[in-house]
């Protein structure tokens, strides 16, 4: 008769804990990163038999299960990698474009090059060379609003990377306490899927930071490495390594691991830090080529100008000077009558020098120059965006495949909470038998 009371006690604990589960996925099912858990048990088998066949004492909780793939977690991580990388890249490529258009440079260029054109069609006009003058004017301040454009880019890009970084320290350190957790805690118990949670959640975090492979151990303590190749170690246990950021003025940034004494450079193949490492480069590019082309466009008209003779008879003056960035130019000669439209000898009608100022146009193309690295980059921008597109529909089937396994489905749920409540009333019968059989002995006289 006991054998009956504990055969219903233990399938009474062994269905509450089932029912406290299946109400505890029901809770988190709008959690994210919430895995779904299932209660495992297995039968109480007596070591004796009666009558020659072998009793069961009923049931006992061998575990709490945690649904979920570890490869189809992988699957997301490289796919949210992919699509953090675009996504990242195209964010300073939209930079570039605006920096690039933003001060109407192209413009300001054209009109320029088109009032010299005006000078040279009446160089005794006072009107024409003024307007020459606020176009020179307009198209400094142009090269300086462009240049000063890239250069908060590049600011915004190094605070965005210091930043990314500080996260990715901090999610490392964070995985160091939950595998320090995971060592700690029993296995297959609600608190060690807790904290498998919390670690696949880190996880798909880093992921959106810079790529990563994990590996776990018995008691699903991950391992993390991070980057292309072999990958740069940044949590092994409770063991935490340090990244830092660098970047130099061609654009190159460098990432450093500092692990105890030994330190590796980490070359991010996807995540927000492999966006950054695109859009320096890409900044970088445009910055170049900015200053060459304002070095080239003041030095040129500055030999035009210095190489003929104002309405006066004077040698010309130069029209611009750079400062200490070649897109940093002033104007520093601003009379009108000091434009140098004449070639020597020409006398004042004369305007065989602004010749030289369009041959210079048209040999040196930086209206041509400009416009191609304008469409080049809108260029980059589009591809970028169509493969953007696609990794964004990879990433969302990869976690509708995780989410299959791990995910909470609550009509599910409900069958298995009336189940369970079902399998605990009659449970609780047993126990009612038992005692009712009970009493009918203690009555018999």
């Amino acid at each position: 008769m006991s054998d009956l009371l504990s055969i219903g006690a233990s399938g009474i604990r062994a269905n509450q804990t089932a029912l406290g589960v299946v109400s505890e996925n029901i809770a988190n099912a709008g959690v994210t990163g919430y895995s779904r858990r299932t209660v495992s048990t297995a039968e109480v088998v007596s070591l004796g038999k009666t009558g020659g066949v072998a009793q069961g004492y009923g049931v006992f909780v061998t575990g709490v299960t945690r649904a979920a793939d570890q490869f189809k977690a992988a699957a997301v991580r490289t796919a949210g990698a992919d699509l953090a990388r675009t996504e990242a890249g195209g964010v300073w490529l939209d930079r570039v474009q605006s920096a690039l258009t933003g001060a109407g440079l192209d413009s300001r260029l054209s009109a320029f090059f088109n009032a010299a054109k005006g000078v040279a069609a009446d160089p005794t006009a006072t009107a024409p060379r003024a307007t020459m003058i606020e176009q020179a004017r307009s198209l400094a301040s142009a090269f300086s609003s462009t240049g000063a454009a890239l250069n908060q880019a590049t600011a915004e890009l190094d605070a965005t990377a210091d930043q990314s970084v500080a996260d990715l320290n901090s999610l490392s350190a964070a995985l160091a306490k939950v595998n320090d957790g995971l060592g700690r805690v029993g296995a297959n118990t609600t608190g060690a899927a807790n904290l498998a949670d919390q670690r696949d959640d880190i996880l798909e975090k880093m992921s959106q930071l810079v790529d990563v492979t994990a590996s776990f151990d018995a008691a699903g303590r991950a391992t993390v490495r991070a980057g292309t190749g072999s990958g740069a170690m940044l949590v092994s246990g409770t063991q935490v390594a340090t990244v830092s950021y660098a970047r130099n003025a061609e654009g190159t940034v460098a990432l450093a691991v500092q692990n105890g004494t030994d330190v590796s450079m980490l070359a991010p193949g996807g995540g927000t830090l492999g966006g950054i490492v695109d859009g320096a480069q890409r900044i970088a590019a445009a910055r170049t080529s900015l200053a060459e082309m304002a070095t080239s466009f003041v030095a040129g008209v500055n030999d035009v100008q210095t190489g003929g003779q104002t309405l006066d008879g004077a040698g010309g003056q130069p029209l611009f000077a750079a400062g200490a960035s070649p897109t940093d130019i002033t104007l520093v000669m601003d009379d009108p009558r000091g434009i140098a439209a004449a070639r020597p000898g020409e006398g004042t009608r004369g305007n065989g020098n602004l010749a030289a100022l369009e041959t210079l146009r048209g040999a040196a193309g930086f209206e041509g120059n400009l416009g191609a690295l304008v469409a080049n980059n809108a260029a980059a921008i589009q591809a970028r965006g169509v493969v953007g597109d696609a990794q964004a529909a990879i990433h969302d089937a990869a976690i509708m495949a995780r989410d299959a396994i791990s995910g909470v489905d609550l009509d599910r749920e409900a069958v298995d909470l009336l189940r369970f409540q079902q399998a605990y009333q009659a449970s609780s019968k047993v126990i009612s038998i038992a005692r009712d059989t009970f009493q009918t002995l203690l009555d018999i006289r």
